[in-house]
């Protein structure tokens, strides 16, 4: 019976190497990074948190690494210090592609697979990229502005100059305006990662009345809304439009409040999650060249894109993404 027995173990322990995704697969010696800018948000820690998540179901060693503020530099320096590691594959936020795609270039070149997520650096080598499609997006919150105004008023945006996903969201924006004559783009606010220039420039704004009065503010990143809206309420104007970014409890109350009409949705949690699995998938499974050009290749192993996904929130959905913020944050 004995030998029977030793069989029956090594065909058990044959099968779990043999099963796609088992943990037998892996191995803690496996280090996978998240690079991005802006760490210390609640969007990014998000994002974390999904990385983190799919990195301990697939019990791998995930890093995360860059700067708490806006600061591309900071972040090259940080991507320079993963690359040198040699892990097995790099997710990453492009805060500015230009300052990024020559280290995205140096880690595919060297035989390291790298994702863009969030923000992307299309004209680097990196495999793909994971995240919203912010020109979609924009054109989202460009129609909500467009139907809150009654097709007519001066829009103030809020943005980041120089990220790729913003520039792809006031695109948006742009598109939808394009059709309405009558909004007026009257200014385009570089906040340089800094709340505090919103929540000033809006207390200068709210005081112009007549023809030059702004109705409505749109906020292309994660944590400006909360600053403009302290600076629109101060006002007691309902009349101005609020669009925000993202699903800051900040902002979900202040939607909740009345104060802000409505946020643009990303999902950074997914982006992280599936991110990680994209990488491991590639590290375990590598094409025989991964330098090559695969977007125009009609028999790629790998998307161009994938559409994580963007939604509306207003005061008719706002309680299930607070019930869905407080379940998490437990």
């Amino acid at each position: 019976m004995k030998p029977v027995k030793g069989m029956a173990l090594a065909l058990v322990a044959l099968a779990a190497m043999l099963i796609p995704g088992c943990a037998a697969r892996h191995s803690q010696n496996e280090v996978y990074y998240l690079v991005a800018s802006n760490m210390s948000t609640n969007y990014w820690q998000t994002a974390v948190a999904g990385f983190k998540k799919a990195g301990a179901q697939y019990q791998v060693t995930v890093r995360v690494a860059g700067p708490d503020t806006y600061d591309p530099q900071g972040e090259l320096a940080e991507l320079q210090k993963a690359v040198a590691a040699k892990p097995a594959g790099i997710l990453i936020s492009v805060s500015d592609a230009a300052v990024l795609r020559p280290e995205i270039d140096a880690a595919v070149n060297a035989g390291i697979p790298v994702i863009t997520v969030d923000s992307d650096a299309a004209a680097s080598k990196r495999l793909y990229f994971i995240g919203t499609n912010n020109l979609e997006a924009g054109r989202l919150g460009g129609r909500r502005v467009a139907e809150r105004l009654n097709n007519k008023g001066n829009v103030v945006f809020f943005t980041i100059a120089g990220q790729p996903n913003q520039e792809e969201r006031l695109k948006g924006f742009k598109d939808v305006f394009a059709g309405e004559p009558a909004i007026k783009i009257v200014e385009v606010i570089d906040i340089k990662s800094d709340p505090h220039i919103a929540f000033d420039r809006t207390q200068q704004l709210v005081a112009q009345t007549g023809a030059k009065k702004i109705d409505a503010f749109v906020c292309l990143d994660s944590a400006t809304g909360k600053m403009v809206a302290d600076a629109v309420k101060r006002t007691g104007d309902a009349s101005r439009v609020l669009v925000a970014w993202d699903v800051n409890p900040d902002t979900l109350q202040g939607i909740k409040d009345g104060v802000i009409d409505a946020t643009v949705v990303q999902k950074p949690f997914t982006m992280g999650y599936v991110g990680l699995k994209a990488l491991d998938e590639i590290f375990h499974y590598p094409p025989a060249q991964l330098t090559r050009d695969f977007s125009s290749d009609t028999f790629a192993p790998y998307p161009a894109f994938i559409d994580t996904g963007t939604s509306l929130v207003d005061k008719s959905n706002v309680d299930g993404y607070l019930a869905d913020a407080t379940a998490h944050a437990q």
